[in-house]
């Protein structure tokens, strides 16, 4: 399984790269984080749009889409994996995008294959890519039968 994250800022040294390295290193599945950065003198709403737009630029072609937002479902474990599944048995690519302070932009989420929210708290971040990388990595010993999960 292929799956690309491109998310919005640059990961620091710290304990955030520290837990999605670890899971990183664990996955037998080829998962690759693109950041992006845009200048800060742009209004939220340009800054929103141009975010976006390099974020959906970064997406493999015939890759099934996936936005992070707030707005989006709240899935179980269970559900996300076989998401990540169906789209693993049908040869298709998984793309996560995770937007600026601004969120995404309507022309992702509209294009998403799934609109994808980690309950209703607001998160920063970084800590949405450890709880993505985490929850990726819960899919992989779901559908490889695991114990690693345990429901």
């Amino acid at each position: 399984m292929n799956i690309l994250i491109a998310a919005v800022g640059k990961l620091r040294r710290g304990p955030e790269r520290d837990i999605i390295d670890t899971y990183l290193k664990r996955m037998r599945w080829d998962v690759a984080i693109r950041e992006f950065d845009t200048p800060g003198q742009l209004d939220a709403a340009t800054r929103k749009h141009r975010e976006s737009m390099l974020l959906l630029e970064a997406v493999p072609d015939g890759s099934a889409l996936v936005a992070l937002d707030r707005r989006g479902r709240n899935l179980a474990s269970e559900d996300f994996a076989r998401h990540i599944g169906g789209w693993r048995d049908s040869g298709r690519r998984a793309a996560f995008l995770i937007g600026g302070a601004e969120g995404l932009d309507d022309a992702i989420l509209h294009r998403a294959d799934l609109t994808l929210a980690f309950g209703s708290a607001t998160w920063p971040h970084m800590l949405a890519r450890c709880m993505l990388v985490e929850q990726i990595y819960r899919a992989h010993e779901i559908l490889a039968g695991h114990p690693y999960h345990r429901a």
